[in-house]
């Protein structure tokens, strides 16, 4: 896998979309990877007890499919400077997660990717990431 260059990246250009299935494994799975051991994402009479449909991704692992989706693009050599996401919707197991992106600005040799992480209920996740690359 090859890092892109600044020369490369122009504002406004669209990242490919990327698709995550949530098996129920992944989630569980994940929650545990996170040490995250609340009981809405890996017990599913738990989950519905508390009012949710099932079990769902946690935020560790939204941030963190955040943060692959831009840098699976810009190369392994991007340097995440900073992300800013707000959280909608639960991505509940069984459902897809697709992210989008679009590159929306260039200050002080940062670039600034807005994505949108969509399952079927609406926005799962939505905000900004900013990395560099190396000169």
């Amino acid at each position: 896998m090859r890092t892109l260059t600044e020369a490369e990246i122009r504002i406004g250009a669209t990242l490919p979309p990327m698709s995550v299935e949530l098996t129920p494994t992944a989630v569980v799975s994940t929650a545990l990877a996170t040490m995250d051991f609340t009981p809405v994402h890996h017990d599913v009479a738990i989950a519905r007890a508390q009012g949710s449909k099932d079990i769902f991704l946690n935020i560790l692992t939204t941030m963190g499919l955040v943060e692959r989706y831009v840098t699976d693009w810009a190369g392994p050599q991007a340097l995440i400077r900073g992300i800013n996401v707000r959280l909608g919707v639960p991505a509940y197991a069984g459902d897809r997660l697709t992210f989008t992106g679009t590159v929306v600005s260039r200050a002080d040799g940062d670039f600034t990717v807005e994505v949108r992480g969509a399952v079927s209920l609406g926005d799962h996740a939505t905000g900004t990431v900013r990395f560099r690359l190396p000169h």
